[in-house]
């Protein structure tokens, strides 16, 4: 094995300086590995995320499998949706595994993650089970929301993930008010506040903004710029596309989003900056490979030649495969066993998910008004009461 590589896996439209990583300790003993990455942003008077990245042989085997396991579970819901397991809206997260990864390698569940319709990853990434995933997209009682949500509305209260939200742009108010509420408990966390570049027009992700620069709230909004808000192409519907930007008095970062160190380190610094400065928006560089939603065939506004060449040249599980690989972290052999693993892990979990139970009809009526209080449902002309909730 070679003492030295570099490691360069940057697109063409982002500048970036590697240097040899330190490859002399057999595989088993690594304890470290460095990598450079290169960051585009106005961040005013501070210094710009370090370009060295730290990480290990198992986070690298970690980012792996994790995206490996994402990307199939994906790949089984547009199997089951089209099977017609799972009905009405659903919106899958293929291509962009490298945020959710990312992102939760440099943050606690202890800080919070609110997002849209695209959540199911989200939801995986923050500690959710393939059972809960599958049973919440087949409307089941194992899902978790109690088969009552679907797929966009995901949510695991004790891991702070306020959940998918249907609403284009809707969450990000309110996750600058689970950041005010942060900031009011002092508890040293911070919120990543997640919309994609269809949203980043929306009026109230500007007016919330506003108020979270006024009161240094420490929420990072973290853009997933897969540069398609449903069928329209990002420079169709922005003048002004370099979504980092758009807090003139907020700073703001471009990220290679296919990429997991690169997430990893940008949240990392974003993390620190909200905490003792404020709001930092962070516009993540990413792509789906399926369209909008389950109804959207993806490729009658973009070519099939350039799905298949992002594919090919940014996929971000290739690119740690590459880096495993490079480092003599594993096998070829090896790593294609572990996709073996995360099929069959994937396969049980939808064949459980199948088993669970519809809700009772009951369930309409629960988690809708507070318990205790009484509800009287009365007909037309309130002279005849119908029933009496708890």
């Amino acid at each position: 094995m070679a003492d030295s590589a570099v490691v360069d896996r940057w697109p063409s439209h982002i500048s970036a300086v590697s240097r040899p990583c330190d490859l002399r300790n057999s595989p088993a003993t690594k304890p470290n590995i460095r990598d450079e990455r290169a960051f585009t942003g106005t961040i005013g008077r501070r210094d710009p995320p370090s370009r060295s990245v730290a990480t290990s042989p198992s986070e690298l085997l970690s980012f792996f499998r994790d995206m490996s396991l994402m990307r199939r579970m994906e790949l089984a819901s547009d199997s089951l949706y089209k099977s017609k397991f799972i009905r009405g809206f659903c919106h899958l997260y293929d291509g962009q595994e490298a945020v959710s990864v990312g992102m939760e390698a440099t943050i606690t569940k202890k800080d919070a993650i609110i997002t849209a319709y695209r959540d199911h990853c989200i939801f995986l990434g923050r500690g959710g089970s393939l059972l809960e995933c599958f049973a919440e997209l087949m409307g089941r009682k194992d899902g978790c929301s109690n088969g009552k949500g679907g797929s966009m509305h995901f949510y695991k209260k004790d891991a702070n993930f306020y959940g998918g939200h249907g609403i284009v742009g809707a969450q990000v108010p309110l996750g600058c008010g689970v950041a005010f509420g942060q900031k009011y408990m002092k508890d040293e966390s911070v919120t990543f506040a997640m919309y994609g570049d269809g949203a980043a027009n929306q009026g109230q992700l500007f007016e919330a903004l506003n108020m979270s620069a006024l009161w240094d709230l420490p929420v990072i909004l973290v853009c997933e710029n897969n540069h398609y808000g449903m069928g329209t192409a990002e420079w169709r519907a922005a003048k002004s596309p370099a979504y980092y930007k758009r807090g003139d008095y907020v700073p703001g970062l471009k990220v290679d989003g296919m990429d997991a160190l690169a997430v990893k380190q940008a949240c990392k610094f974003a993390k620190e900056h909200a905490l003792k400065n404020g709001p930092i928006i962070l516009e993540m560089d990413t792509y789906r490979y399926h369209g909008h939603s389950m109804s959207d065939p993806g490729s009658t506004y973009r070519t099939r030649d350039e799905i298949s060449g992002v594919r090919q040249e940014r996929d971000p599980i290739e690119r740690i495969r590459k880096v495993i690989l490079d480092h003599d972290l594993s096998t070829a052999a090896e790593l294609k066993d572990v996709e073996k693993e995360v099929r069959k892990e994937v396969d049980d979990a939808v064949a459980k998910a199948k088993e669970s139970p519809l809700p009772e009809p009951a369930e309409l009526f629960t988690n809708v008004y507070v318990k205790g209080f009484g509800v009287e449902v009365f007909g037309v002309d309130r002279k005849e009461t119908r029933s009496v909730l708890p």
